[in-house]
């Protein structure tokens, strides 16, 4: 039976592309209904490394994982892990992987990357200049370190690599990194600066100030859990924990959650699976780095926020249910041992892990289907919080049924 909408569009997920969304598509004058399983912000979202990472236009694998493979099984706090227990469910996940390496296919990644990330920046100031909170997010670019001998040449071939690909990168000597970043240990050899990008103070709080637009603007929040839906003439009908929601649109943003919404709306099985990351608060420490850095070896982030420093990375594949490993957590302030002239304080440091969705050819699907009653913006990767603003600005254009050509790359067809 068809059901009459009563709302324009209900935005299922309310991480930052959900509250985004919600905010952009508010601005344009749809009715919108916010719905998710728990308070806006509070999955994926609240613990990201705060870095906008604009610089990185790689997928997140390249043909290096053949030979990291039996280390990723056998290694628990390796920067890369798979958990042998989940591999008979990732196996066709890393298939798909590894087909994606291929040239034809890799170079479509870095394409597609490239332009989503070319035009983050000017888009979450656009944003933030909107909601009036420019001063949460500060452009002063992010460093990439490396400290053996060894790694020279591959950093020297990363900076080609980067300038192949138009990215704005300089190759700092030792003295340069001592001089931008004096605690930290002036043994360094060198690094990468990229200018054009930056990092968000506190990105839980920028979460709270979209949101808290979002609602001026007339979006309802909902806490609910949605557990499916169908589609009819006027629109789309979920069903929830608390009952039916209708709308004449629905926009699946709910991250490593999306694959099951979307098979019962649209049909189509999605290969989505999970990064998992980690990161660790350190609360007592506030004046270590003046922006960004990330160690090339011990392949972390350190970034610097009002609430202290964050320690992130790592990947672990260990599927959606499996419990978190805090000691990887941990790992992080191990891994910083070495980095500066005096170790780090971990004293009040707090652990967190997080579900970063991910699809294998390290693109998001950012589409519109289903005759227009389905918007879909998730798989963003590592990259959620970078590419935000930009899928807003998107996701609004399809939901009027704007050209789509730009979103080409991104459909849901592709797979």
């Amino acid at each position: 039976m068809e059901q009459t909408p009563v709302s324009d569009i209900v935005v299922v997920g309310a991480g930052i592309i959900g509250v985004a969304c919600a905010l952009q598509l508010a601005r344009q004058g749809c009715q919108v209904v916010l719905v998710d399983r728990q308070a806006p912000g509070h999955g994926a979202s609240w613990g990201n490394a705060g870095h906008l990472a604009t610089e990185q236009v790689f997928p997140i694998a390249d043909l290096s994982i053949l030979k990291r493979l039996p280390r990723m099984l056998l290694d628990p706090m390796g920067p890369l892990r798979l958990d042998w227990k989940y591999l008979p469910k990732a196996l066709p996940w890393f298939t798909r992987l590894l087909l994606n390496l291929r040239p034809g296919p890799f170079q479509r990644s870095i394409a597609g990357l490239r332009t989503l990330n070319e035009g983050s920046l000017a888009a979450w100031q656009r944003l933030l200049s909107f909601i009036g909170r420019s001063e949460l997010f500060h452009q002063d670019g992010s460093l990439l370190v490396f400290e053996r001998e060894e790694s020279r040449e591959a950093m020297t071939a990363l900076l080609a690599r980067m300038q192949a690909q138009e990215v704005p990168v300089a190759l700092w000597s030792a003295g340069e990194v001592q001089a931008a970043a004096p605690q930290l240990n002036p043994a360094l050899l060198g690094g990468l600066f990229f200018p054009s990008t930056g990092h968000f103070i506190d990105p839980y709080r920028v979460l709270c100030e979209l949101f808290e637009a979002a609602q001026a603007s007339g979006v309802r929040f909902v806490q609910a859990q949605v557990n499916g839906g169908q589609l009819h003439s006027g629109g789309v009908s979920l069903s929830s924990d608390i009952g039916p929601l209708h709308a004449r649109q629905v926009l699946l943003c709910c991250g490593a959650h999306s694959a099951h919404l979307t098979a019962a709306l649209t049909g189509q099985r999605v290969p989505l699976d999970t990064e998992r990351g980690y990161h660790l608060m350190l609360p007592n420490e506030h004046q270590r780095l003046p922006f960004a850095v990330t160690s090339l070896e011990r392949k972390f982030i350190m970034t610097p926020m009002s609430g202290g420093l964050r320690l992130a990375g790592t990947v672990e594949f260990a599927g959606l249910d499996a419990p978190p490993s805090m000691a990887r957590a941990w790992q992080l302030h191990r891994l910083s041992s070495g980095l500066f002239q005096d170790e780090l304080n971990s004293e009040g440091a707090t652990p967190w892990m997080g579900m970063r969705p991910s699809l294998p050819d390290s693109l998001p699907v950012i589409d519109r289907v289903c005759e227009g009653r389905v918007l879909l913006a998730f798989g963003h990767q590592h990259l959620g919080l970078t590419q935000a603003a930009l899928t807003a600005e998107w996701v609004g254009r399809l939901a009027g049924g704007g050209d789509t050509a730009q979103v080409h790359a991104y459909r849901l067809d592709r797979f």
